[in-house]
């Protein structure tokens, strides 16, 4: 039986690539992208649901059979008479019933259940992976997750519902009429005219069902963002007091979800109340009608049992296809839902059969540079700055220059909407992204760890170290004294210890060395520095930035700060403001201009805000005397 299982649970890869070709928009051309990958499963499922459907029509058949022989043969002579018929039926219930029942069983628990589900689920994880940074930055984390995870189940029980069940009715539903109109067309008249009045009541609720599934579904994302964003900066909830506010905005997600469960209930209840006045008719005029026949000899004893057992029966399935019907519109609403989300277009791509980025000598190069965030103006604009292979250039001004903009498009999180950035003469547009941010380095001012090991962590830029070169960074970037003092609450220590989501387990100056120990393994040619100490002590910044000299060397470096005496020695120092470069020069020469934006920045730095609270201290002591 074993083996069984693994034969059918292998059929479905879940880890399949996601094809080349685009993934489509629209609820149905979403779920055909999916459906083409599992196209055998699902049409061997077509063919076993219409196989367990003439079944349960033919056990219906049987017992109207028996009643006629009941009917018509004597008591003590009715095994010997009828026996292998009895036998018969007995093995088609026993083995062909059992092994129809068998096969949707494997075919759904191990086929589509382990391997569809989360084909799904991973592809759309893929797709979503895809995309550039300002799509995250536009959606709440927890909604994102919630939309891929509920995408696989959605679709899964879609297509299950509607081969497993709805297909099944649908044939048990024809078959029903065939045989019944076989025994009499008033009969199958009446069989008509109840499917055809199902089919118009499923035509009026059906589109208000789906929209309303949506917009529970879109309403329900919505309620797991905003938990998602309150847990996830519960510290600042706390800090500020603010459980009341949270509340209040949770309440509001709440309330906008009850109210679009409710439509969407009132129209499952309104169904239900019209399918049972419907049904309840179709029952009574075909026992009617068939009791008027049989009165007239029309049909047998038997027959009007057979009648009777398969309308039962069909009334039972057609008000469960309503109810799935119900389910089916709600997973469809959900998987548009998830749909509208993650096939947006990717607004970052590589070019087609784009090549991998070779940095020989790391020459940096922005040309004539625009980019607004899709606005009308700001930010930067025709931008140019020439950084010389192994030259470290420091960036400089207000915030709000554009300095830590300059490096996202460096790293192509975005793409200049005019001009060019040349990494030694190739334009990042044209090579693999992956293969860009491999050759960059950067430590930034608020680094973002994993919530797995700090081995892990460290490891991240560069999986294939030994532990003797994960030990080395971590020593050089006065780590690892602190990480084998460490201990999560599951008992794992030092390197094996988790660091909390975002490294929240960690202090601020903790999580930064942990970011500089990954960039020195990483050991990139090109190197970017975004207020890289600016979380460290003095005396630990001071020890660091030994090696972040021996690091740099030989490295294009691009160093970003706001605390000007970390980067006064560097080979050239860019001051920028309003997205423009205003000034450039060495610390030195760019002091001799007492009027520049770099002086002044200086001066204020150098204990202007001191000086100025000094004079402040000494009119409000003058005025007190």
């Amino acid at each position: 039986m074993i083996a069984l299982f693994r034969l059918f649970e292998s059929w479905i890869d879940p880890f399949r690539p996601l094809p080349s070709e685009a993934m489509p928009k629209g609820g149905v051309a979403f779920l055909l992208f999916f459906l083409k990958q599992a196209r055998w499963p699902f049409f061997l499922m077509l063919i076993v649901g219409s196989l367990t459907a003439f079944v349960e029509v033919t056990l219906f058949n049987f017992l109207g059979h028996i009643v006629d022989l009941l009917d018509s043969s004597d008591r003590e002579t009715f095994f010997a008479e009828h026996g292998w018929t009895l036998f018969g039926m007995a093995f088609f219930v026993l083995v062909v019933r059992a092994a129809t029942n068998t096969l949707m069983a494997l075919l759904e628990e191990q086929t589509i259940v382990p391997g569809f589900f989360n084909l799904v689920r991973w592809q759309a994880h893929q797709q979503v992976m895809r995309q550039s940074i300002a799509f995250f930055q536009d959606d709440l984390a927890g909604r994102l997750s919630q939309k891929v995870l509920q995408s696989g189940m959605s679709a899964g029980d879609f297509m299950v519902n509607l081969l497993q069940v709805a297909w099944f009715i649908v044939v048990y539903a024809v078959t029903t009429l065939v045989l019944v109109a076989d025994l009499d067309w008033r009969l199958g008249a009446i069989v008509a005219v109840w499917l055809v009045l199902f089919a118009i009541t499923a035509r009026v609720f059906v589109p208000r069902v789906r929209k309303a599934a949506k917009d529970t579904a879109n309403a329900y994302s919505g309620v797991s963002g905003r938990l998602v964003d309150t847990y996830s900066n519960i510290q600042s909830v706390k800090l500020f007091g603010s459980l009341k506010e949270e509340n209040r905005g949770s309440r509001s997600a709440f309330i906008r979800f009850i109210g679009q469960l409710k439509t969407f209930t009132r129209l499952l209840t309104s169904i239900r109340v019209v399918m049972s006045l419907v049904n309840g008719a179709m029952i009574v005029a075909i026992a009617g009608m068939a009791l008027v026949i049989w009165r007239d000899g029309g049909i047998s004893t038997g027959h009007v049992a057979f009648t009777l057992s398969l309308i039962l029966r069909l009334n039972i399935l057609l008000n469960r296809l309503f109810n799935q019907l119900n389910g089916l519109f709600r997973n469809f609403g959900t998987v548009q839902d998830s749909m509208e989300t993650i096939v947006k277009p990717v607004a970052v791509q590589d070019e087609d059969n784009a090549p991998a980025l070779t940095v020989d000598q790391g020459a940096v190069e922005f040309k004539n540079i625009t980019f607004h965030y899709g606005k009308a103006g700001g930010v930067i604009e025709d931008l140019s700055l020439a950084i010389a292979p192994g030259e470290r250039v420091g960036v400089v001004g207000p915030s709000g220059a554009g300095k830590t903009t300059l490096t996202s498009l460096l790293l192509r999180f975005y793409d200049v909407e005019a001009g060019q950035i040349l990494i030694d003469g190739q334009n990042i547009r044209s090579v693999k992204q992956e293969t860009l941010r491999r050759a960059i380095g950067m430590v930034t001012q608020d680094p973002s760890l994993l919530h797995r090991s700090i081995r892990e962590n460290i490891l991240y830029g560069r999986p294939e170290a030994s532990e003797d070169e994960l030990r080395d960074a971590a020593e050089r970037a006065h780590a690892l004294e602190f990480i084998e003092n460490l201990e999560d609450k599951s008992g794992r220590k030092g390197f094996d210890a988790y660091a909390g989501e975002r490294g929240v387990k960690l202090s601020g100056g903790q999580r930064q060395r942990i970011a500089i120990a990954r960039v020195l393994l990483k050991n990139a040619p090109i190197l970017v520095l975004d207020e890289a100490t600016s979380a460290l002590d003095s005396e630990v910044e001071a020890a660091i930035q030994e090696n972040l000299q021996q690091l740099m060397a030989g490295k294009t470096v691009i160093a970003i700060a706001h605390r000007l005496s970390t980067i006064a020695a560097l080979d050239r120092l860019i001051v920028m403001d309003g997205g423009q470069i205003v000034q450039e020069g060495t610390h030195n020469s760019l002091l001799t201009n007492e009027d520049g934006l770099y002086a002044q920045l200086w001066r204020r730095q150098s204990g202007g805000f001191l000086q100025a609270g000094l004079q402040t201290d000494e009119r409000v002591n003058s005025s007190v005397s």
